[in-house]
């Protein structure tokens, strides 16, 4: 296995960073990465032409070239990928990628484009009344387009509108599970002052006891790529999938206002206790997965669970403050006064428009002020407190306290967590596999956008290779 450098060369100044694109070499999220660059024009329509790397925006050879800059096409990748699993259809995709290069590439007319997408999916379509199968089939693509149109809104000319865009993707995704059958189970699991939405998804309704998933979501990722991530795989094997909001995510962060936290297993316990109460969960059988920076979140919580029987890191990530750049970590100093004023003084003032949008992604999951100021249109002010809590979800301290079998994922031209799957499989002393998904393959690039259907086998078939009796 190639090891990937987990650091990223210095620039000259804080300036040059931020001018040359700190979009793409800021830190990912669940299932997203980046945020709005420099547009540039599309170097490819709904003919989905590849493009070498060098003209791809810093693409690995062999992805698809939707759009020119790196973040958006990644996004876009990520809803092509998701169409495998129903949750996107290619048509639709590609056709909205051919309306916003031609409106001219930006973050008003991604969000436009994709919010409008998902509103014309939760009318019926033309024709005849739709049945409960269509419209089960459109909210869950409609959930798609409103996470699509939601991850760039801050960078939008309506940042205000978030909650509301991140309420109409989670009624979609309320419709899509109502009409599942059977429908998943809704509950809220008690965590602290407020309780954890989760989604039980099972093969059929009896109680037979089942292996059961447990599938983690990233730093911005939404329940929509939980689906394309894990349940139907869970469900075509026989297994139930758990599909949960913690802090920093989905109702917890947008609604709720609750932010990270870097005791993950706080998070988990008290889901693992749910489901351990139940007639159709095999409490020795319970597997949980993490994706994006969740690939931290989840081994953290399976370092202190002892009730988790296998663990899947996709990616492995054990520091998520090293997906930043150096250039924005030296700002973090201990004197939280000194770190804000360079941070106000300095930084701030000089940050071009993308790069600006680019932090307020970034930061809202860590804290409340910066997630409203963001709204607002403004910046946060205060650096040094979300950045103290991103720096604490470091897990380097007690990977070694893993006790379960462990599948540590990374991929041919990581973005955002370079070098970090090979770092925490090398700490590991459970038993461990390490699986790197490749160009060769369709399923390079983080959490491999093009190739969740190749993705969910390798991590399944390791799963029912790796619990007994599975």
């Amino acid at each position: 296995m190639k090891h990937i450098p987990g650091d990223r060369p210095s620039g000259p100044t804080r300036r040059a960073l931020l001018t040359a694109g700190a979009g793409a070499a800021l830190v990912a999220g669940c299932a997203r990465g980046g945020a709005p660059g420099a547009p540039a024009a599309a170097t490819a329509t709904a003919t989905g032409s590849a493009t070498p790397s060098a003209a791809a925006g810093g693409l690995t050879p062999g992805a698809m070239t939707l759009f020119r800059d790196p973040a958006y096409n990644f996004n876009g990748l990520l809803a092509l990928g998701a169409s495998g699993a129903g949750a996107a259809e290619v048509g639709e995709v590609l056709t909205a990628v051919n309306t916003i290069n031609d409106a001219g590439l930006s973050a008003q007319a991604f969000v436009e484009t994709f919010r409008k997408l998902g509103d014309q999916l939760r009318k019926p379509p033309p024709g005849a009344p739709a049945d409960d199968q269509t419209k089960r089939s459109r909210a869950l693509r409609a959930a798609q387009y409103y996470g699509q149109a939601l991850f760039f809104v801050l960078g939008s000319d309506d940042p205000g509108s978030e909650q509301q865009l991140y309420q109409a993707g989670r009624d979609a995704w309320d419709t899509f599970c109502g009409l599942c059958k059977p429908a998943p189970v809704k509950a809220n699991v008690p965590y602290g002052t407020t309780p954890l939405p989760v989604w039980f998804f099972r093969p059929d309704a009896s109680n037979t006891p089942r292996p059961t998933v447990i599938l983690t979501n990233g730093s911005d990722g939404q329940n929509v790529d939980m689906w394309t991530y894990g349940v139907p795989a869970a469900l075509e094997r026989g297994w139930n999938a758990l599909v949960y909001d913690g802090p920093g995510q989905g109702q917890l962060l947008f609604v709720d206002r609750i932010v990270f936290t870097p005791t993950w297993e706080k998070v988990v316990t008290p889901l693992v206790d749910w489901l351990t109460a139940r007639p159709d969960v095999d409490p020795d059988r319970i597997a949980l997965t993490g994706l994006s920076m969740a690939g931290d979140l989840a081994p953290r919580a399976a370092a202190f669970e002892s009730r988790i029987a296998a663990l899947v890191a996709m990616p492995g990530c054990v520091e998520p403050w090293l997906g930043f750049p150096p250039e924005i970590r030296k700002i973090l100093t201990p004197d939280k006064q000194e770190t804000n004023d360079i941070w106000n003084k300095e930084v701030v003032p000089e940050l071009p428009p993308d790069a600006a949008a680019v932090m307020k992604k970034r930061f809202e999951p860590f804290s409340v002020p910066a997630m409203l100021d963001a709204r607002q249109g403004r910046l946060f002010t205060d650096f040094h407190t979300p950045a103290t809590r991103i720096r604490a979800l470091s897990i380097t301290d007690v990977v070694g306290r893993i006790k379960a079998p462990t599948l540590v994922l990374d991929y041919e031209g990581e973005q955002f967590y370079p070098g970090q799957a090979r770092r925490m499989y090398d700490a590991l002393t459970s038993p461990k596999d390490f699986v790197r998904l490749t160009a060769a393959q369709g399923a390079q690039l983080h959490c491999s956008p093009m190739a969740p259907q190749l993705h969910c086998e390798v991590v399944f078939d390791w799963l029912q290779d790796t619990l007994p009796g599975t």
